[in-house]
């Protein structure tokens, strides 16, 4: 670092942050708010309160300490004294986050679960970001709206086909799983949805300035899927490009059921088929929309987090819950977005629970008693 600790950090000096280290939105965790900070280099990542961040995102070796300070006491009423610059400034230089300062030693990697016959991890390609590199520039241009939209279009007609023959599509899945050689193909064509799903995250990342980090199988028997894992996610440029992110893997689940639509509603080749397909569109879907349910792991949990722009949702939820209904005089140090964003998480959750219990009640009913 340029300037150390014990002696008067000139206001001439640019500080600039080393290349490869992110700096994320506000989010809320718990009565708090902070930003989410990352070297790249070494996977080290921490929290930083909005001040902090403020300036780390001038830090870009353009502006002199006497310009960051001008500008922290115009956005804050307050300029920083010599003593909190030298403090600010040797902690980053610690942490390796400066650039010239000594990288610190990577963050350890995540001890390999060990692999067995019942339950482990495979990665599936040696370069994650390549590959997904290359699926991006094949796939663009049907991320672009002149292309997405009709897609998405086709996908609402297709689903609302859906609910205006719910019927025929349960008398359907009644048929299939009485029928042992349609039900390994439906489930194969269910299993390769999956794979897709898992790696349009990825190429939706990657549309987004992204990386990918791993992609591979994971087993616990009987259950084996494959996954996709975007390396920084949390430091998309926007909250659209994250829950575009989130979401892509449900529309890519429904995406894949168009053709078998198509079949189902346009064209029929024979009772079987129609019958195979109709029962595949409703399980698809069934399937897309499971992974929208708000909890954790699921991607609805990452869509509902990035909407209140909160992190550890469920957990901070929970902790907020107890707090306001033993009125402990600590829940009201929560600001009212966090009080907000508590409240109506669980409430959207009981929602969802409730439609979707209903929804498997009706459909169970028909496909026991045909009514």
């Amino acid at each position: 670092m340029s300037a150390p600790a014990e002696r008067a950090v000139p206001g001439s000096y640019r500080p600039a942050l080393r290349a490869g280290v992110l700096v994320g939105g506000p989010l809320l965790d718990g009565p708090a708010t902070v930003h989410l900070v990352k070297d790249t280099g070494t996977g080290h990542s921490f929290k930083v309160g909005p001040r902090e961040a403020f300036l780390l995102a001038r830090m870009d070796g353009t502006r002199a300490l006497d310009d960051l300070g001008a500008a922290y006491a115009s956005a804050h009423g307050k300029r920083l004294g010599e003593a909190q610059w030298r403090q600010l400034l040797a902690l980053l230089g610690t942490r390796g986050l400066l650039d010239g300062a000594p990288r610190p030693a990577a963050a350890p990697a995540k001890s390999a679960e060990p692999r067995t016959l019942w339950r482990g991890t495979l990665r599936l390609v040696a370069d994650a970001d390549t590959t997904t590199t290359r699926l991006h520039r094949v796939l663009r241009p049907l991320l672009h709206p002149a292309a997405l939209v009709p897609l998405l279009l086709l996908v609402l007609a297709l689903e609302a086909a859906l609910v205006a023959r719910a019927g025929e599509a349960l008398d359907a899945t009644r048929a299939l799983l009485g029928n042992p050689v349609l039900l390994v193909a439906a489930a194969t064509l269910l299993w390769l949805s999956t794979a897709l799903h898992e790696l349009a995250h990825g190429v939706v990342a990657r549309h987004y300035g992204g990386t990918v980090a791993e992609i591979g199988l994971r087993w616990r028997l009987p259950m084996v899927i494959m996954y996709c894992t975007v390396d920084n996610y949390p430091y998309l440029p926007t909250r659209w490009a994250r829950i575009a992110t989130a979401v892509a893997g449900a529309v890519m689940n429904l995406l894949f059921l168009l053709p078998f639509g198509a079949l189902w509603l346009l064209a029929p080749p024979d009772e079987a088929t129609r019958d195979a397909c109709a029962a595949l569109v409703l399980l698809g879907t069934v399937q897309a929309l499971a992974m929208l349910v708000p909890l954790p792991p699921l991607d609805g949990y990452q869509i509902a987090g990035q909407l209140t722009r909160t992190i550890g949702l469920f957990t901070a939820s929970r902790t907020y819950l107890r707090l306001a209904l033993r009125r402990d005089p600590a829940a009201r140090a929560y600001p009212a977005p966090a009080r907000r964003a508590y409240l109506a998480y669980p409430v959207a959750v009981l929602l969802v629970l409730a439609g979707t219990g209903l929804a498997l009640w009706a459909a169970a009913r028909h496909l026991l008693t045909g009514t």
